[in-house]
């Protein structure tokens, strides 16, 4: 119901937050804070006594009464005995609420789960207005870090001169003060009442909107429950949180308005599953995405470092939608011929083909190779389609499951050679891994992926579409008629896609060499077009040797001693003999079938 509410009317939820959305962050109460200042003045009047602090920190109004300045405890009296300066005062509250070198380094006194999730609420306008009776920054630290910086109100005189709530983008009522406010609400009697001010601005609050509370228990805050009883009826729900409405003060506020009690772990379960309802919703109401869409907000993420969290989600929905797919697959069917495998295979590419344009587009463009680790995860993502089959299968419906992943391979790597990212390209190639369910062996894409362990060449050239022709190599053929129309956009000129493909294949192969020792059933380096017809003779082919090698060594001339392919082919002393050894084996490939 909240989920719905909050995503339904943008801005009708007001939040109050009490201690316990920031006592996991490592933030005391502000009874916690009384009662250490208590323990430290008692220190300091009875140095010689060695439980006297304790004991006052245990009961802070009697130690108070008798060794105080006879005015009742408050919290501006407590710090005048202890700092008499503002800037000593100022000094000594920063250690309660601030973090020192070994908090930063524990995660203690910043923003956390909730306030993260809370100010992306924020930031998308479904909560405006957030009261709180903690002293603490962490709200207000959370959402200026979410690019939503907030109104905060934390004394009278800020609530005459605050922009109007409907006006202002978020804004904080920090219903008893700042830290670093001498006016900061702690004790019994400070909570007793408010402010007319603020009194007034908490009224229009509480009838004006629905109210979610969090980590606040009524117990204490005398005045804030007085308004909340002087409200007779409510326009919108109350919702409340389970861990912190157990108290009778809380439970006569729950009747009196009809709340609902909210289950709930703790507030960083709350309000992060509250994000995740919200988002469920946003994907229930938006159209499905078309893929120039898709593409057009891929190129818009990707420079930006504040949506790299989108670029991610919107590349892994993808993949992730594909490989669910390719999981589905069947395995086993009555009749598995030509016209079935066709079948499948179109719609395996069907499938996959808005994940293998987000691919394409996202690597050719990420000049800075700043998301290399998400084209890598999503290739490794596609592998994992392919399980381990217990029962009755058939070969040939098993390996396809890979065909996504092998697509999606190639797509990537060949927008890396063309960008010109060689590290891109060899990281796609070895960086993914897939484990072997019978032998166990971990794979990298390069040899797990191999097109004629994926996609046998009887297998395609049982294609009803090629009309009975047989290709001298079935599954590169297969895969350039396949990719062509995805990689159009940035290889729009015939000849340069299938030149990019030659280069492509050979740099597979190479790898493949080059990770001698092979697992038993990956003994070759993978055959393609890019051989051509005869080793002596063609237009893949020149003085002996295949075009594609002698643009390798070209290349490599020109390198740099940091070049990637130097990890493969050795150093330029060593490169003659692997490039001679791949030729080798490449030759007796060329009648292969």
């Amino acid at each position: 119901m909240l989920a719905t509410g909050v995503h339904a009317k943008p801005g009708l939820y007001a939040l109050l937050l009490g201690s316990g959305v920031s006592t996991g962050a490592g933030i005391p109460t502000g009874w916690g804070v009384v009662q250490e200042l208590v323990r430290r003045a008692a220190a300091a009047h009875d140095p010689a006594s060695p439980g006297a602090a304790d004991a006052a920190a245990a009961d802070p109004n009697a130690w108070w009464d008798s060794n105080g300045d006879g005015r009742p405890l408050g919290y501006s009296n407590l710090l005048a005995a202890l700092a008499p300066t503002p800037a000593t005062r100022q000094a000594l509250l920063a250690g309660f609420f601030e973090p020192d070198e070994r908090d930063a380094e524990a995660g203690h006194k910043v923003p956390g789960a909730v306030h993260r999730a809370i100010a992306q609420l924020a930031k998308r306008g479904l909560i405006r207005v957030i009261l709180t009776t903690n002293f603490d920054r962490l709200m207000e630290r959370a959402l200026e870090e979410a690019g939503a910086p907030p109104q905060v109100v934390s004394s009278p005189q800020g609530v005459v001169g605050m922009t109007p709530l409907q006006h202002a983008g978020v804004t904080v009522i920090k219903l008893h003060g700042d830290y670093a406010d001498m006016k900061m609400r702690n004790t019994i009697d400070e909570l007793s009442t408010y402010a007319p001010e603020l009194d007034s601005l908490l009224d229009r609050v509480l009838d004006e909107y629905g109210l979610l509370i969090s980590g606040w228990s009524a117990d204490w805050d005398k005045a804030l429950v007085a308004a909340m009883e002087r409200l007779r009826s409510r326009r919108y729900p109350l919702y409340w949180d389970s861990r912190s409405s157990k108290g009778e003060a809380a439970r006569r506020l729950l009747t009196q308005h009809s709340g609902v009690v909210l289950p709930a772990a703790s507030a960083d379960d709350l309000f992060t599953g509250l994000v995740d309802r919200v988002d469920a919703l946003d994907r229930l109401a938006e159209p499905p995405l078309t893929t120039a869409i898709s593409v057009a907000r891929l190129k818009r993420y990707l420079p930006d470092p504040i949506r790299r969290i989108d670029l991610g989600d919107l590349v892994s929905e993808a993949v992730s939608t594909a490989a669910d797919k390719a999981v589905a697959y069947p395995t086993n069917v009555n009749t598995l011929d030509g016209q079935a495998l066709e079948d499948l295979y179109a719609a395996m590419l069907a499938d996959v083909t808005l994940a293998l344009r987000l691919l394409i587009e996202g690597v050719y463009h990420d000049q800075d190779r700043d998301h290399t680790g998400l084209w890598v995860k999503s290739i490794h993502q596609l592998m994992l389609a392919r399980k381990l089959i217990t029962g009755a299968h058939q070969q040939a419906l098993d390996t396809a499951r890979h065909y996504p992943a092998l697509l999606a391979l190639r797509a990537a790597g060949v927008a890396s050679l063309v960008a010109d990212r060689d590290d891109v390209l060899l990281g796609l190639l070895t960086e993914p891994t897939w484990r072997d369910p019978l032998s166990r062996d971990r794979l990298p894409a390069v040899i797990a992926l191999r097109d004629y362990t994926v996609a046998s060449a009887d297998v395609v050239n049982a294609f009803p579409r090629w009309s009975g022709q047989r290709w001298l190599y079935p599954p590169s053929h297969l895969l350039r008629a396949d990719l062509r129309e995805v990689l159009r956009p940035i290889l729009p000129d015939e000849d340069d896609y299938r030149w990019a493909n030659d280069q492509y294949e050979y740099r597979v192969a190479l790898t493949q060499y080059h990770l001698e020792p092979r697992p038993v059933g990956y003994a070759r380096s993978t055959p393609g077009e890019f051989i051509g017809t005869s080793p002596f003779g063609g237009r893949q082919w020149a003085d002996g040797q295949p075009l594609t090698e002698a643009d390798f060594r070209g290349a490599a001339g020109q390198a740099s001693d940091d070049w990637p392919w130097w990890a493969v082919v050795g150093d330029p002393s060593g490169m003659d003999a692997t490039l001679t050894g791949v030729r080798q084996e490449l030759s007796t490939m060329v009648q292969f079938r």
